[in-house]
């Protein structure tokens, strides 16, 4: 028999793999899996498991939110041989799996993870230690991924953060900083910044590229520069939440590399957690690095 280790977050979302496991663990068995399962109980567990059981397994099956996923691909970076990926989306936003087009449903992403499409894509490298699945950020309503208590998004979703971030558009920080890669140099002050490999970010799709591509060895970037009056800070949401015309104050680009030095330690965030305060980091893309099992996109 093949051998899968499965990863639950029985607390993600609203806790809704409890009345589904039994049928999942159906769908693995009959698909010829000797399965091992692991629920967590805190924060890294997913990512300890993977270490320590994931050696000699054939398949790594997730259920969670994003913060689930970057921990078991974050521990599957850790081993000599990569297994296949396999991932039921249980989150509150589960960007990555819409951007692959892995079912909501548990039971139709269950049948994917066993008999889905072998598809290969980028992973993140952040500070060449840490590990990200679908964005890195800082700044405005990048805290606000972490610092949203899990019941609030177990409750209203995506709408969390929104309703969290504009608490904090009183206090906006601005980060002084250099931001260097091969396509483009910058330097001055910025209120936030993202370098993603997804099609969606917190629910919304659109906000750095249309064209995007999560194989292609590069990262989508959007900056945005620090406004000096209110009315430029509107200017700028409507750029991106409108999809109106780039303003003067955002920059999107592409690149493989980033380089950034800051004045100050900026916190950042990892797939929706906290990767810690930095002056300066260096993010690349390991292209197409690993294999997951995913829904074979409808032609249109």
């Amino acid at each position: 028999m093949k051998k899968m280790l499965f990863i639950v977050n029985p607390k993600s979302g609203k806790g809704q793999i409890k009345n589904h496991l039994l049928e999942i663990l159906d769908i693995f068995i009959k698909s010829d899996y000797d399965v091992q399962i692991y629920i967590t109980q805190q924060m890294l567990d997913a990512k300890k498991a993977v270490i320590t059981k994931g050696r000699d397994q054939d398949l790594i099956v997730c259920s969670g939110g994003d913060g689930t996923l970057n921990e078991t691909i974050s521990g599957m970076m850790e081993l000599r041989r990569l297994p296949r990926l396999g991932y039921i989306p249980a989150g509150s936003t589960n960007d990555f799996a819409s951007s692959l087009s892995i079912p909501k449903q548990m039971i139709k992403a269950a049948k994917t993870a066993v008999d889905g499409v072998p598809y290969r894509i980028d992973i993140g490298i952040f500070c060449r230690e840490l590990y990200f699945v679908y964005v890195a950020g800082f700044g405005l309503f990048t805290e606000v991924s972490y610092l949203t208590p899990q019941e609030i998004k177990n409750v209203l979703g995506h709408q969390a953060y929104m309703l969290e971030g504009v608490k904090s558009l009183g206090s906006i920080k601005s980060y002084r900083m250099n931001i260097d890669c091969e396509e483009i140099q910058l330097d001055g002050e910025f209120i936030f910044g993202m370098i993603t490999n997804t099609i969606s970010v917190g629910g919304f799709k659109g906000l750095v590229n249309q064209d995007v591509a999560l194989n292609d060895g590069l990262f989508e970037v959007l900056l945005i520069r620090t406004p000096k009056k209110p009315a430029e800070l509107s200017n700028i949401v409507s750029s991106m939440f409108l999809k109106e015309e780039p303003d003067e104050f955002v920059y999107k680009f592409k690149t493989s590399k980033l380089h950034i030095k800051a004045e100050d330690s900026i916190d950042w965030v990892l797939d929706g957690e906290f990767g810690g305060s930095h002056k300066e980091v260096i993010v690349e893309n390991l292209a197409k690095h690993l294999e997951i099992n995913r829904t074979l996109a409808k032609k249109p």
